[in-house]
């Protein structure tokens, strides 16, 4: 009954969009009820001639609509560049998008939509790539946005720089959970609900979750005034996600392939994207930055640690025997070799062609880190929900077996890693690494047998919480407590939120990792930043 209760609500949806919702989920009326512009614009994966120019757009019948698209060098229209029509399709939740092409490389440009009866969207900027020479290009990086964790307020301190010209997001844009699990109820900021209450498991509540979360004025803004490139992480679909299954999807949830088809789907409506699941950019002669997709296509399934521990017998035996065996399994991949092989391919002629650094942003940590024995004084200091003896049972059992806590990134995938970073440095490339997913900041040096392949810049999140939430030890001592056992780790931090801004000119490459003051309140305010640097050629930080 649950089954055919699921299909018969996904063809409802597929055909009604958001409405289908209207009865079922009182909360969402006021989202439901929009007609108009719903939710600003935005712009994505540009070209040195092209860029990728969304809206959302509700007609008073719900029917399909034609929006004119005007865009221009000047924000007051005066000389149009280009333009064309976009439909706002009702199938596909009203949202509508065009790539217009025909533009000039490294050009700010002002775009705009309007409907048949002359309303006029807000007014979007954004710009194309350049071509040859490139002197500098910034670059804004975000990862873990948890709406009821707090305010959104990395974006708005992004939205309001000149110094960035391209944004990237990998991954964990919104989360999948219902209201009250992660965070608790009675952690969750005020003013931050989200819609629907419950978690999104079909193709209405994906739409409901992004309309929620793409009302933010604060991630409006964002995309009203920057382009970006974006790529799906877990939550996106449900935590801990590989090709065939989820940690947080069961059975009695319906089809695992039919969910993911659905997030996607959402997913592909209400971001700029193109829908292209990997794909690469040119910054002129300065650097190509890979947009892989290591999570939903070809991974895959990760080893459960606590799981394992949890089993009868000797947990430290018992990882040990999966250290040394099935992790190490050269068949255990997170993109499948159709994309190796593409990724691959692109370092080198990346490096052929002269191109100064080769950047790949993606989603989860690469960078090798582990946990030293845990010390009494630590123990006390735990703040864990009684479900978490589970974890930490599992976190010492992996210390002593010489594993890291977590194997959900490339840690959890050893051949896979391998052969990328021996990639890197058979390529001769100058490789850097933009992650998320952990919602802390790291600085790793990558090497593959003994010699530098490249450094990871590991971006902390924008809301979701850090080991700050779980450790009352100060966070300086936990970053020396997690180096002392991980020589690659240059640099940690666990306890604030915010984003990074990496500067790229083709000497140096140097990220930021800007903390804001708090989540807690709507606020641009900020802290000391941390800023580090790599040099062309070195592959180490400095």
């Amino acid at each position: 009954m649950v089954a055919e209760i699921n299909r018969r609500e996904l063809m409802l949806t597929g055909t009604l969009g958001l409405a289908a919702l209207t009865a079922a989920v009182p909360g969402a009326a006021a989202l439901l009820a929009a007609t108009g512009f719903t939710h600003n614009v935005a712009s994505g994966e540009p070209g040195p001639d092209s860029v990728l120019l969304w809206t959302r757009y509700v007609s008073a019948g719900g029917a399909d609509t034609r929006l004119t698209v005007e865009l221009s060098a000047s924000s007051d229209f005066a000389a149009p560049k280009a333009g064309g029509t976009a439909i706002a399709k009702r199938a596909a939740d009203h949202s509508a998008r065009i790539v217009v092409q025909g533009l000039d490389p490294g050009r700010t440009y002002y775009y705009r939509f309007i409907a048949p009866d002359g309303a006029v969207s807000p007014v979007g900027r954004t710009r194309t790539l350049p071509v040859g020479p490139v002197a500098r290009f910034g670059l804004g990086v975000f990862s873990c946005a948890n709406m009821p964790f707090g305010w959104f307020n990395a974006y708005g301190h992004a939205a309001a720089r000149d110094d960035i010209d391209l944004m990237v997001h990998t991954g964990d844009y919104f989360y999948e959970f219902r209201r009250g699990y992660y965070p608790d109820a009675d952690k969750s900021v005020a003013g931050r609900l989200f819609e629907p209450a419950g978690e999104a498991i079909h193709l209405a509540d994906y739409r409901l979750r992004l309309a929620s979360y793409r009302a933010d004025p604060d991630l409006q803004r964002l995309h009203q005034m920057f382009p970006m490139i974006a790529q799906r992480d877990d939550h996106e679909l449900a935590n801990d996600a590989w090709a065939r299954g989820a940690e947080n999807h069961s059975a009695d949830e319906g089809s695992f392939a039919v969910r993911k088809r659905m997030a996607i789907q959402a997913y592909n409506e209400w971001m700029p994207v193109s829908g292209q699941t990997w794909s690469s950019y040119d910054i002129g002669d300065l650097a190509t930055i890979f947009r892989p997709e290591t999570r939903l296509t070809a991974r895959s399934e990760p080893f459960n640690l606590r799981a394992m521990a949890a089993e009868p017998g000797d947990p430290v035996e018992k990882l040990k025997a999966l250290r040394d065996g099935p992790l190490v399994d050269p068949r255990r991949t997170l993109m499948g070799s159709s994309q190796e092989k593409w990724l691959y391919d692109g370092l080198a002629a990346s490096k052929k062609r002269g191109t100064k650094w080769q950047i790949l942003a993606q989603q989860v940590l690469m960078g090798e880190w582990k946990v030293p024995p845990l010390p009494p004084e630590l123990m006390n200091n735990l703040r864990i929900p009684p479900e978490g003896a589970g974890y930490l049972k599992a976190i010492d059992a992996a210390t002593k077996a010489g594993l890291p806590p977590s194997l959900d990134g490339w840690a959890g995938f050893p051949a896979a890693r391998a052969r990328l970073l021996g990639a890197a440095q058979a390529a001769d490339a100058d490789l850097v690494v933009l992650s998320g997913d952990s919602h802390n900041g790291w600085a790793f040096d990558l090497k593959q047998d003994g010699k530098p392949a490249g450094v990871e810049f590991g971006g902390h999140s924008v809301t979701s919480p850090g080991l700050e939430a779980y450790l009352s030890l100060p966070p300086p001592a936990i970053a020396q407590f997690l180096r002392s056992a991980s020589p690659e780790l240059k640099w940690a931090d666990t306890s604030n939120r915010g984003y990074m801004a990496i500067e790229l000119t083709p000497d140096r490459v140097t990220g930021e990792w800007v903390f804001l003051n708090t989540v807690m309140t709507r606020s641009l305010a900020t802290k000391e930043s941390q800023r580090m640097h790599v040099e062309r050629g070195r592959r180490l930080f400095a």
